[in-house]
């Protein structure tokens, strides 16, 4: 394969979810790979019933540091040149896609609802608006406008933001939905229309961005 996706977790770890992410980018003809983010404590899972204080420790355990180890080390095991491998993260994930993709230059980033977008949220992260105008790497951002932890208003500074980056970047944003809209695993965020209409978005932004 000459071109490979990195799938970067939600806060849950490596879910079911994130391993069928995985398998669709495999069927689209990428090879794939979901480093788990959670590996110096123990690579834990998490319920998504069972609520953030569970999910909290695992969070603080990350750094920037480490992010961009752990980012470093899957693009080293898909074994192709970083400008022909996608970052593409959702939720916790997504805030990591937009940082490495400011820190590396990959062929393209993709944020599913990353949040930290006026706040630092881990040691060595700075705020995404901070981050944005530094992207290397051409970023696509997908948000929702229900979502209650990423206000619109966060959002839209963000893509304003990005703008004054000097890759292409786009931010979409979908009426209807909130956060973790893509995660069909989960009922109660779960927007088909949403998730539905933002895949070939960013399959398209792939196709755009990973030279052959």
């Amino acid at each position: 394969m000459s071109r490979g996706v990195i799938v970067v977790q939600e806060a849950f770890g490596i879910t079911p979810h994130v391993e069928d992410v995985v398998r669709r980018f495999e069927a689209e003809g990428y090879a794939a790979v979901a480093p788990a983010l959670f590996h110096r404590i123990g690579s834990p899972v998490f319920s998504y019933d069972g609520g953030f204080d569970a999910i909290r420790p695992a969070m603080a355990s990350l750094t920037g540091e480490g992010l961009l180890a752990d980012v470093d080390a899957a693009v080293g095991s898909l074994g192709l040149p970083p400008q022909r491998i996608a970052i593409v993260g959702f939720c916790m994930g997504g805030t990591v896609a937009l940082y490495a993709g400011a820190m590396r230059e990959l062929g393209a980033a993709v944020s599913f609802y990353g949040g930290g977008v006026m706040e630092s949220r881990w040691e060595g992260v700075p705020p995404l608006v901070d981050v944005a105008p530094g992207l290397r790497t051409p970023w696509l951002g997908l948000y929702g406008d229900t979502d209650a932890g990423i206000p619109v208003a966060d959002v839209e500074a963000l893509r304003s933001a990005a703008s004054l980056a000097p890759v292409p970047t786009r931010v979409e944003r979908f009426a209807d939905a909130g956060h973790g809209f893509f995660n069909d695993a989960r009922a109660a965020s779960y927007s088909k229309p949403a998730a539905e209409a933002a895949w070939p978005m960013v399959l398209s932004w792939l196709r755009q961005n990973l030279p052959d």
